[in-house]
């Protein structure tokens, strides 16, 4: 795999930093000389401190018989399957409870209906309907 580098020879990352840089010490001269004396303390001290790209270590699989012992396919497809498995089984529980309680509140509606007093059919009334509202509409 061929990376190509910008035609200074530095990363993009490596260009903005320096521009970033460049513009930060543009503005010191205008700072008197005890800031600007903290300020570049404080970017020595930051780069001293900057942390290098580490290398990536080669991975070292032990294998016996053809078989990897250490990081096996098997276990990665299995680490990718047992969250999936998770997901789509607490969705169906959710599913089930909701469709439980939706049952439930529609059970509570149908008796509350048939033990009241009117007949259901007075529900449907339209009569009933604008009985109700001119009811609600009156001050009490």
């Amino acid at each position: 795999m061929n990376i190509s580098l910008p035609p200074s020879g530095q990363t993009p990352e490596a260009q903005f930093g320096r521009r970033v840089a460049a513009r930060l010490s543009a503005g010191t001269d205008a700072l008197p000389h005890d800031i600007g004396e903290r300020l570049r303390v404080a970017r020595a001290q930051a780069l001293a401190k900057r942390k290098l790209p580490a290398r990536a270590a080669p991975v070292v699989v032990a294998s016996h018989g053809g078989t990897a012992t250490l990081g096996s396919i098997w276990w990665t497809r299995l680490g990718a399957v047992v969250p999936l498995v998770a997901l789509v089984a607490g969705l169906i529980s959710i599913s089930v409870w909701q469709d439980d309680q939706r049952t439930s509140e529609l059970a509570d509606l149908d008796s509350a209906l048939l033990t009241d007093a009117l007949p259901p059919a007075a529900y449907t009334d339209p009569g009933f309907a604008q009985f109700l509202k001119s009811e609600a509409a009156q001050p009490q």
